[in-house]
């Protein structure tokens, strides 16, 4: 997965990097045959400038070292840091592209650590491990290598240690694997938890419920910390272990090279065999050191594939939602939506919110949708714009079904108001010229604001159209949100209006002159109003009635006053017997 996600660029500085591990490893690996040349020339007797020359040669091999070390690090986290944007970028384009079932299906605390905190996870495992991967097997080869041609016993001896010390990082490793494994689920946990205190902060402290909700962070706290420990706790042995292997090995090269040495009867013998020693135990301390290495980077390996699995199911989740290929008309050549027999169920559910609803919107025509609590309302919204895909039936747009059209072509001729208003950070003028390509003047973001009854308190507001409004627009009320998302509709002048129980947040009075207002505006385009106020849809010019998914009504007001007992309980619930 991480490679496939390298640019061209990023390759090009893989292979540096490579280029400078190589350098470094050779460099480093001359150095004890400089400690090898001294020791011998030191015992032989030589001139101290011979013995100097040697050490210059060594010292700088390490500074070159050094040089090629800091080379391939900095490489290392750039490419880490390359890596981890297109990863980002990759999950947010994504997203973009997910239906509501498919975000229902990921869940958003879930999304938000994938797209920071696994990112972060594999960012700082490469930026670690890239150098170490490659460094580690070519040190351990090379110095195997050159000590290949040592002592028998010394050989044994590494042998021994090398195969003990993988054994034993083994064992630890596949134990702590579970425990690597569960992190970022239990992250998960805790970014749900911190979000929903956040966002219900209010309804939190209006019912004293502070005590409960720090109860429940506190459990999931609770379970990252002890899977965290007990994560900690396994792999605690592995640094000492790893060091004392090393101690070990240092003290049985000695050991053996000692009795090697005492018994050799010539001296040259035993110069030999003493620089030998000292050459055998620093490279034997190379391979172990290298093993260490790996050891720490194989420890932070688990956690770093839950990461790169979780950013691949959403980078390579293909959307629920398709695109066609077919393609709309022009804008403001009128819109048409009908509904032939729908039926449709919720991923999570058995039963269906909507059975063989069909229905049909003219050009210019405003069609209401009414009925109590869960009846499907928002689902006839949520079909027409893709949200989701009828589970049998058709939901077509002019004669063409929303299946075979490319989504970007269908949304640009809707202007669509959630049920619930979404407000971004921002200028008013930002929230109101909301969408691709959208670049109205001021004159057009007032006349929307105006049209929608917001033109008053947003003038009233300290910089007027550029007053920021904060995340969730938590510094406007709830009707003056609702207002600003009707002005982003209009100021599009779509073919089509969808209106998901917009006005529920507008007092009587604004909600008529608002009504009044948007009548003019949309005398030429589709309207689909879905309201639980007859208020709101009374003068509509048809209004289809659901019960339980089913069509129990269709006529106008009056008719349906006359026709059906379900809308006229919600008219009588609602309006004076006067104004029915």
């Amino acid at each position: 997965m991480i490679l496939r996600y390298l640019g061209r660029r990023e390759w090009f500085l893989v292979a540096l990097c490579v280029a400078a591990v190589v350098v470094q490893v050779f460099l480093d690996l001359r150095i004890p045959e400089y400690m090898s040349s001294i020791t011998e020339k030191i015992q032989l007797g030589m001139p101290s400038d011979i013995i100097a020359e040697e050490g210059v040669r060594m010292l700088a091999c390490a500074f070159l070292g050094l040089l090629a070390s800091l080379t391939a690090g900095a490489l290392a986290a750039n490419i880490a840091a390359s890596l981890a944007r297109n990863l980002r970028r990759l999950q947010f384009e994504g997203v973009q592209s997910f239906s509501k079932e498919d975000m229902d299906s990921f869940s958003a605390s879930s999304l938000i650590t994938r797209s920071t905190n696994d990112v972060y996870n594999l960012m700082q495992f490469i930026a670690r491990g890239l150098v170490i991967i490659v460094k580690a097997p070519l040190i351990s080869v090379w110095a195997v290598v050159k000590i290949s041609g040592g002592s028998f016993e010394w050989t044994l001896a590494t042998g021994v240690a090398v195969i003990a010390l993988v054994v034993i990082l083994f064992l630890l490793l596949s134990r702590n694997m579970p425990y690597a494994r569960r992190i970022q689920w239990l992250i998960d946990g805790i970014n749900r938890s911190t979000r929903e205190n956040v966002e219900g902060a209010r309804v939190i402290r209006a019912y004293n419920a502070e005590g409960l909700q720090n109860a429940k962070f506190t459990r999931a706290n609770d379970e990252l910390l002890q899977n965290n420990v007990r994560s900690s706790l396994i792999l605690s042995p592995l640094h000492p272990v790893s060091s004392s292997m090393l101690n070990f090995l240092t003290l049985a090269i000695y050991w053996i090279g000692a009795g090697l040495i005492m018994s050799s009867p010539d001296h040259m013998d035993k110069v030999v065999l003493f620089s030998d020693m000292i050459v055998f135990s620093s490279y034997a301390g190379q391979v172990i050191t290298s093993i260490m290495m790996l050891s720490g980077i194989v420890k932070g390996m688990p956690r770093a594939m839950v990461s790169a699995s979780r950013i691949e199911e959403v980078v390579s989740h293909r959307p629920s939602v398709a695109d066609g290929s077919a393609r709309t008309g022009p804008t403001g050549a009128g819109c048409s939506v009908r509904f032939e027999d729908v039926s449709f169920t919720y991923p999570c559910c058995t039963s269906p919110v909507l059975s063989g609803v069909s229905f049909s919107v003219g050009p210019g025509e405003t069609f209401a949708v009414v009925g109590p609590t869960g009846s499907g309302k928002s689902t006839v919204a949520a079909l027409v714009t893709r949200m989701y895909d009828a589970s049998s039936g058709s939901v077509l747009v002019d004669g063409t079904d929303v299946r075979d059209y490319r989504q970007d072509d269908l949304h640009s001729r809707m202007g669509y108001v959630p049920q619930r208003a979404v407000i971004f950070s921002g200028s008013v003028r930002y929230n109101v010229a909301y969408g691709e390509g959208s670049d109205p003047s001021d004159a057009s973001v007032r006349r929307a604001l105006s049209i929608a009854q917001a033109l008053d308190f947003v003038e009233a507001m300290p910089e007027g159209l550029d007053s920021h409004i904060s995340q969730h627009g938590r510094n406007v009320s709830g009707g003056q949100k609702q207002r600003i998302c009707i002005a982003r509709a209009v100021c599009r002048s779509p073919d089509l209006y969808i209106f998901d129980d917009t006005f529920s947040a507008l007092d009587s009075r604004t909600d008529r002159m608002l009504r009044e207002a948007l009548k003019k505006e949309t005398a030429g385009s589709t309207t689909i109003i879905v309201s639980q106020k007859i208020s709101s849809i009374a003068d509509a010019d048809r209004i289809m009635v659901l019960d339980m998914g089913r069509v129990v009504g269709m006529g106008t007001h009056g008719e349906l006053l006359a026709s059906c007992d379900v809308y006229r309980d919600m008219a009588e619930s609602q309006m004076a017997g006067g104004d029915l």
